[in-house]
């Protein structure tokens, strides 16, 4: 049975494993092309799960999607799964060169900045590069030493950086992830904006693989 806490710090081995056990918590997993989108915490970190899914599904690219109902409440830290615990993320990772990993986040001290992390600098660079040129009523971040510690997305151990090429860890504040409203001067909103620039990173990937 599943408690509304996830188990003790003490108690690594198996978390999310056990966490796709519980009623209600469902995974989604196509493979499809080398670039792969994540997106772990679907549920309680809201719009996540939608903006992963839409990007590979409009780009082609391959998934891993992890969606739990937010009463459950199981925030497992990205560098605490034991991706050998978890077979079908294993087979995700195995399958594709470069991860996108979508999480979001809530500070008040920080409430509306994009933060680009993960262990492949060159790519959250490009990719930093396109969000601000779409995003510009929003800070994006991708200076290392200007990200808070816990969201930099560089633990080895976190599965973004599991793959073959590494990837890229994407931050999102709740307003770029869950307000889906067209603005006043018909531009959309900035989910959709985002979900669009995650769709031609890994279409223009996946071009540059295959040439």
């Amino acid at each position: 049975m599943c408690q509304n806490r996830p188990p003790g710090r003490g108690s690594v081995a198996g978390v999310f494993d056990r966490l796709l056990q519980c009623f209600d918590v469902e995974e989604h997993v196509v493979l499809r092309s080398p670039v792969g989108f994540l997106a772990l915490h679907g549920g309680i970190e809201p719009g996540t799960e939608g903006i992963a899914v839409a990007a590979s599904a409009a780009s082609g690219a391959s998934a891993y999607v992890v969606t739990q109902p937010r009463s459950l409440g199981w925030h497992v830290s990205s560098h605490r799964i034991v991706t050998a615990d978890v077979p079908r993320l294993a087979a995700f990772l195995r399958h594709v060169d470069v991860v996108v990993s979508v999480h979001g986040y809530f500070r008040p001290e920080q409430p509306d900045a994009l933060f680009v992390g993960g262990g492949r600098r060159d790519l959250a660079g490009d990719l930093a590069t396109r969000l601000r040129s779409v995003v510009e009523e929003m800070p994006v971040i991708d200076d290392l030493h200007a990200i808070p510690k816990s969201m930099r997305g560089v633990d080895p151990r976190n599965p973004v950086n599991r793959s073959r090429g590494g990837g890229v860890q994407l931050e999102l504040p709740h307003r770029a992830r869950t307000d889906a409203r067209t603005r006043a001067d018909g531009i959309p909103s900035v989910a959709a904006r985002v979900t669009a620039v995650l769709t031609d990173f890994a279409r223009a990937f996946a071009r540059e693989r295959a040439a």
